[in-house]
């Protein structure tokens, strides 16, 4: 299953509570019914799962495959998943846990004496801290893919590709400091947009 992202939601989705836990109760409760209901699900969760993951995988190629690798497994797992009022994607959390902890244990095995391309992994056991850091890491997922192509573009090469700014304006055909200008305007609407999230 290739990692398809889900399409844009007007706003990012928070934890659900209220209508909103009974709402993916709901949307579990049919895609146990019927599998072809589970996108929904995938939709819903995708940021937050690829968040967690690529917070914990230096290559995106590789938290591309072990976030298809979850969803694969939760889909497979779907019949045994018991609704106990905890938001379904703690339960996906868990199962990215282990997908990264295997992942490292298959990476050292094929490659012993190469480069560790896995941050280490805490424990197999998600605090209530890890869970709030991924919410966060989830929601300015959600906000960079609202920014304006060429922002989004500015944002990815430089802090996911750790590309300098001249490396960019290189790239884009621009100056170094218009480089600057454009990260400098997504920074503030992020930090303005994850602010007033807050309140």
């Amino acid at each position: 299953m290739a990692t398809r992202r889900p399409a844009r939601s007007a706003a990012p989705q928070g934890a659900p509570t209220g209508s909103r836990q009974a709402d993916e109760r709901l949307l579990v409760e049919a895609a146990q019914g019927d599998p072809a209901k589970f996108g929904a699900l995938y939709d819903l969760h995708f940021h937050r799962v690829y968040g967690f993951v690529a917070s914990r995988v230096r290559h995106r190629a590789i938290a591309e495959d072990v976030t298809s690798e979850v969803f694969h497994k939760a889909l497979a797992n779907l019949s045994r998943y018991e609704w106990r009022g905890v938001p379904f994607v703690t339960w996906l959390l868990r199962i990215a846990v282990n997908a990264v902890i295997d992942q490292a244990k298959r990476f050292r095995r094929e490659y012993p004496a190469g480069e560790n391309r896995l941050e280490p992994v805490a424990g197999r056991d998600l605090q209530a801290s890890e869970l709030r850091a991924v919410e966060h890491r989830a929601q300015l997922f959600g906000l960079v893919e609202q920014l304006p192509k060429i922002q989004k573009q500015v944002v990815y090469e430089r802090f996911v590709q750790q590309r300098s700014i001249r490396e960019i304006a290189l790239r884009l055909g621009k100056t170094p400091g218009a480089i600057k200008q454009l990260q400098l305007r997504a920074v503030q609407k992020l930090r303005a947009q994850m602010e007033g999230g807050r309140g």
